[in-house]
């Protein structure tokens, strides 16, 4: 058994691998700021409250705690508002990845697994993306990502350590079972979006351009249940910790859907209608993003096990049954 230290532990992505973390018979300590992390979802090992950037605190949890791993989910991650604010976001999502790998080699930590993204390529040159695409972030939460990606490589050469950098396509669905789910204010997500307009939060759906090059004209994402990214952590904690050698892979299934495609497998699932409306294009917006996932598979053994249905099946019961009744 590892103890393993999980920044923003209390967070949607983060509180799901601290339960896939528990169940493979780690030690959980989850350090979080609590800024837009839950408390609640913080429920299978110790919550440390404190902020990334905060040097003294960070030491001050290693040192009591003395962990083997770090996985780094810490982090500001709205696109939009990184390009409103982006000296904010590189404060918090850069300069708190370097306080951070400061506090790991002071107190001896050397792995490190981090909660990148798809967003370090920018727009696609070739689809699906794998891990030898160019390099082009197209917003500063993208260009953020990537200078992380960097320092802990970095890091790794000169301190003789190890790093995972798992790159996530479309994060989605929930563990609702265990009380986890998406909770996120204000929410930019298709599928909780369009789920609101079910449970009466939102009026409409608003579908943003249908003349892209893709088959139906929307844009084309890959999801992937946070369930199959959690597994994805655990595997790559335990590569590290065993000797294995540093990677960085992507977390995608491979097999994309557009929005419209989304629309009418949430119909399906819920059997209730979405109402939609068109919108023009948005600034930024790719037409497809899908994954080539087959390095996580020979590296990690890891292939995603959720489809779509499966994924807005545990939304929906997160939100129209859990998170409605707390």
């Amino acid at each position: 058994m590892a103890t393993i230290l999980v920044t923003g532990g209390a967070g949607y992505v983060g509180s799901h691998c601290c339960l896939a973390l528990s169940r493979a018979g780690h030690q959980v300590v989850v350090y979080d700021d609590l800024s837009n992390g839950h408390a609640k979802f913080a429920k299978w090992g110790p919550l440390e409250e404190g902020d990334i950037r905060d040097a003294p605190r960070l030491r001050e949890v290693f040192v009591k705690h003395r962990p083997d791993a770090v996985l780094h989910c810490a982090a500001l991650i709205e696109v939009g508002e990184s390009v409103k604010h982006p000296e904010r976001f590189h404060d918090v999502n850069v300069r708190g990845t370097q306080v951070l790998l400061g506090a790991m080699h002071e107190t001896g930590a050397r792995a490190f697994v981090f909660s990148s993204s798809c967003a370090v390529y920018g727009v696609p040159e070739r689809l699906p993306m794998d891990e030898a695409h160019r390099y082009a972030p197209a917003s500063p939460y993208g260009q953020n990502k990537l200078d992380a990606e960097r320092l802990s490589e970095a890091a790794a050469t000169a301190r003789g350590g190890s790093y995972a950098h798992l790159r996530y396509f479309n994060a989605a669905g929930a563990a609702w079972g265990e009380g986890l789910g998406e909770s996120h204010e204000p929410e930019s997500h298709a599928i909780p979006l369009a789920l609101f307009t079910l449970l009466g939060r939102r009026e409409t759906f608003r579908i943003f351009g249908e003349d892209y090059d893709t088959r139906d004209g929307t844009c084309l994402r890959d999801y992937v249940h946070v369930l199959d990214l959690a597994d994805a952590h655990v595997r790559a904690v335990e590569r590290l910790l065993s000797g294995g050698a540093s990677l960085a892979a992507n977390l995608g299934t491979g097999d994309g859907v557009t929005v419209r495609e989304l629309i009418a497998a949430i119909e399906r699932v819920t059997g209730q209608r979405v109402p939609i409306v068109p919108a023009p294009r948005r600034d930024g917006d790719s037409p497809a993003l899908l994954a080539d996932n087959s390095l996580a598979l020979r590296e990690l053994g890891w292939a995603p096990s959720r489809g779509i249905d499966r994924i807005i099946a545990d939304a929906w019961k997160w939100h129209s049954v859990v998170e409605a009744q707390a």
